[in-house]
């Protein structure tokens, strides 16, 4: 009777317990189809494709010319610095505060005076005597004396030679209280009344605008 249990068992063990071969996964197998490179282990020959040989060139060649930037730029931030005193003009101009435009005027109309006429910018309301006069024809501004006049004896050279010096003009100059000699280096006068300068159609004289 035990006999014939042990023989039955060892026919069920060899029908039904023997291994059997492990299938491949579907999956698997599909993956393996599609693969153009072969199995999974084979990794893709360069040489046998032509387009990863080229994609790796021409990665090469990015990885070349981005290094070749990154060192142009490095020596532009570590090129020679500058001269100091151009650093230190440039500090002038960056902490030096914008000046506000300066108004100016001119006078309106333009006087001449004598030494107890007051000088400075004329207008309707209020009569002063111009003190930035200059002349359009030699392009110098006048020179005005107090409680002085010119000599008879003056010419055009005289003038030409010595103005703006007073030392110079000095030589031609008599006192004269209440009077004022004006010149510039082709005309001269010696005022003593209030006098339009557009009175006089010799003088080539105008305001040179008064800072306000």
């Amino acid at each position: 009777m035990a006999d014939d249990i042990d023989d039955l068992l060892d026919e069920v063990e060899t029908k039904f317990c023997a291994k059997s071969p492990v299938k491949k996964d579907s999956s698997s197998r599909r993956r393996e189809d599609t693969n153009p490179f072969g199995s999974k282990s084979k990794k893709p020959d360069r040489e046998s494709h032509p387009a990863l040989s080229k994609k790796s060139s021409s990665s090469k060649k990015l990885a070349s010319e981005d290094d070749d930037l990154n060192s142009m730029i490095d020596d532009i931030i570590d090129g020679p610095e500058p001269p100091k005193t151009l650093q230190r003009q440039n500090s002038q101009t960056s902490t030096t505060p914008r000046t506000t435009s300066i108004s100016q005027r001119r006078c309106n109309p333009v006087y001449l005076g004598g030494s107890a006429d007051p000088m400075g910018l004329s207008s309707a309301v209020s009569q002063r005597m111009c003190d930035q006069l200059r002349c359009t024809s030699c392009d110098f501004k006048i020179v005005a004396f107090d409680n002085y006049e010119w000599d008879s004896t003056c010419e055009y050279l005289f003038f030409r030679n010595n103005v703006p010096d007073f030392k110079k003009l000095s030589t031609k100059l008599k006192k004269r209280k209440g009077c004022r000699a004006y010149a510039c280096q082709c005309m001269w006068r010696s005022v003593k009344t209030v006098t339009k300068v557009e009175q006089d159609h010799q003088l080539k004289w105008v305001c040179g605008k008064h800072s306000l």
